[in-house]
C-alpha cells in the first residue's frame, strides 16, 4: 500500500452503501461527532462537576476547545514546514493533516470515567485491589516457586488487566461503540494513531493500551514502520494542544469561579507556589529532569510573575473589564503557545514541539507546565471540590460492589450489556472478564447517570419504572 492508502485504511471493510461524497476523514468526523461517547462528555467533570454551571467547561466543551486550536495549529504549521504535507511526506507517521488532528482532538478525552480524574484514581484502585485478592486467593495454601508465583500473577494481571482513562478511549472507540456489521467506530488507522498518545501495551506503561485494542494498534504501527515508543506527528500535536487548553482554559474557569485571584498577594503566596512546586515534582517530563526544588521554584515564581504583567497590561485596553481581561488573557497564552509550536528531528524521527531558533524551547514547555500546574493546585484544594472528590469516590465505590457479583447483579444491568457480554463470552478469546465489563460500564457513565443510578440502589430518590436507561 501507498502513504494514502495506509492512512486511510480501516480494521474492517467500510460499508457505506451509496455514500462517496465524503471523504477518509470527513466520515470519521462525522463518526465521532454523531457517537453517544461524544454526547456523553457533556456529562462528565473537567475540573467542576458538570452541572456545577452553565459557565464552566465540561468534557465536551474541553475536547471541542482541543480540536479548534489544534485544527489551527496544524494549517500553521502545513505553513510553515511544507515538508509534514501529505503529498511532500516520506512517512505515514511523518505527516500532519487538520482533520486527522481535529478527529483526534474530538476523541481524545473519550475515555474519561464520571467524576473527572478522580473517577479514574478510584476505578484503577478498585481493580488493582481485586487482582491483588484474586492474586491472594490463587496463591493461598500453595508451597510454590518463585517462578511459579510470578507467573500466576502475570497471568491473573493479564486476565483482569487494568483501568486507564486513555486505554478507555481505545476499548470505546473500537469495541463499546456499535456500528452496523462489527464493533466499534471503525474509525481510519490514520485516526487510530493520531488519538495514540501512549504507544505501548499495559503491560509495559500503566497508560497503555489493553491486550484487544493493542493487538491491532501494534499491527499498525508496525504496517507504518513507526519506531518503538513513537507517536505520529498528528497524535503529538494533538497531546500539546491539549495541554495548551488545560493551561488556559482551566484559569480562566478557575478565575471566574474565584478560586484564583489575580493580584500580587495572591500569586506571591508562598504556600501556593510551594503547592505548585510539590505538584511539579511528582511530573515525570523529562524537561524537568535534573532541577532542584529551588530551581523548579524560580520558575514557578517567573511564570506568575509573567501571568501578573499580562493581566495588568491588558487591564486598561479592556476597560478595566475583568470578564473581558480574562478572556483576552486566556487568549494571549493560547496565542503565544500555538505561536511557538515548529517540528524539530528527533533522532530517527521527528518531534511536534515549541521551537526556538531551529530548536526544542524546553523553557517554554517548562512555562506550559507550570501554568497547568497552577490551575490543579489551586482548584482541586478547594473544599467544595474535594468533597464533590469524596463523594465521588463513595458513588463508584458502591456501584462497583452493586454490579461485581453476576449471581446477584445481572437482573440489575441493562439488557444490551448482558447480551454484549454473552456473545464476547463464545468467542475463542474473550475480551471481558465480568470484572472488566462492570468497571467499562461505570467508566462510560456520565456524572448525572452514575448518581442517578446509585440514589436507585442506595439513595432515598427512587427513579420510575418508566426512566429508560
Amino acid at each position: 500500500m501507498n502513504i494514502q492508502e495506509l492512512r486511510q485504511h480501516r480494521q474492517y471493510p467500510d460499508n457505506i452503501g451509496q455514500e462517496h461524497s465524503r471523504a477518509t476523514f470527513e466520515r470519521d468526523y462525522s463518526r465521532l461527532i454523531h457517537s453517544p461517547t461524544f454526547r456523553r462528555l457533556q456529562g462528565k467533570s473537567q475540573v467542576f462537576g458538570a452541572g456545577t454551571g452553565d459557565y464552566y467547561r465540561t468534557r465536551l466543551t474541553h475536547s471541542l476547545e482541543v480540536a479548534q486550536i489544534a485544527r489551527e495549529a496544524a494549517r500553521s504549521l502545513l505553513r510553515a514546514y511544507p515538508a509534514v504535507e501529505t503529498e511532500r511526506a516520506g512517512h505515514p507517521g511523518l505527516i500532519i493533516d487538520p482533520e486527522v488532528v481535529e478527529c483526534a482532538a474530538i476523541s481524545h478525552d473519550f475515555g474519561h470515567p464520571p467524576f473527572g480524574h478522580k473517577g479514574e484514581e478510584v476505578l484503577e484502585g478498585i481493580l488493582e485491589n481485586l487482582i491483588e485478592e484474586k492474586i491472594k486467593q490463587s496463591l493461598k495454601g500453595r508451597k510454590v516457586s518463585p517462578a511459579e508465583a510470578k507467573h500466576t500473577r502475570e497471568a491473573i494481571r493479564r486476565k483482569y488487566e487494568h483501568f486507564e482513562g486513555n486505554a478507555h478511549n481505545f476499548r470505546l472507540m473500537m469495541f463499546l461503540e456499535k456500528r452496523e456489521s462489527h464493533d466499534g467506530l471503525n474509525l481510519s488507522d490514520a485516526v487510530l494513531l493520531g488519538t495514540n498518545k501512549y504507544p505501548y501495551p499495559g503491560t509495559e506503561n500503566k497508560k497503555g493500551l489493553y491486550h484487544h485494542e493493542w493487538e491491532y494498534i501494534s499491527f499498525i504501527r508496525d504496517q507504518w514502520g513507526i519506531p518503538a515508543g513513537k507517536k505520529t506527528l498528528e497524535a503529538q500535536l494533538m497531546d500539546l494542544c491539549d495541554d495548551i487548553a488545560y493551561s488556559a482554559h482551566d484559569l480562566e474557569d478557575g478565575i471566574k469561579a474565584g478560586k484564583i485571584e489575580v493580584h500580587e498577594h495572591f500569586l506571591k503566596d508562598s504556600h501556593i507556589q510551594r503547592l505548585i512546586v510539590e505538584k511539579i515534582t511528582t511530573l515525570e517530563d523529562d524537561f524537568w529532569k535534573g532541577w532542584t526544588r529551588e530551581q523548579i521554584g524560580g520558575k514557578v515564581d517567573e511564570v506568575l510573575t509573567s501571568f501578573l504583567q499580562v493581566w495588568n497590561a491588558k487591564m486598561p485596553t479592556c476597560d478595566h473589564d475583568y470578564s473581558r481581561t480574562r478572556r483576552e488573557v486566556k487568549s494571549y497564552w493560547v496565542s503565544l503557545f500555538v505561536g511557538s509550536l515548529g517540528v524539530v528531528s528527533d533522532g530517527n524521527w521527528q518531534k511536534v514541539t515549541f521551537v526556538k531558533e531551529g530548536y526544542e524551547d524546553e523553557d517554554m514547555l517548562r512555562t506550559v507546565s507550570v501554568l497547568k500546574s497552577f490551575a490543579w493546585v489551586t482548584m482541586i484544594r478547594d473544599l467544595r471540590v474535594q468533597r464533590l472528590q469524596k463523594r465521588s469516590a463513595w458513588v463508584i465505590k458502591r456501584l462497583w460492589d452493586a454490579f461485581v457479583d453476576p449471581e446477584t447483579s445481572k437482573s440489575i444491568v441493562p439488557g444490551d450489556w448482558l447480551r454484549r457480554f454473552d456473545r464476547d463470552q463464545q468467542k475463542p478469546n474473550p475480551i471481558w472478564t465480568w470484572e472488566h465489563m462492570v468497571i467499562d460500564y461505570i467508566a462510560g457513565m456520565t456524572d448525572a447517570y452514575a448518581e442517578k443510578i446509585y440514589n436507585e440502589l442506595y439513595g432515598l430518590k427512587v427513579g420510575t419504572i418508566y426512566d429508560m436507561d
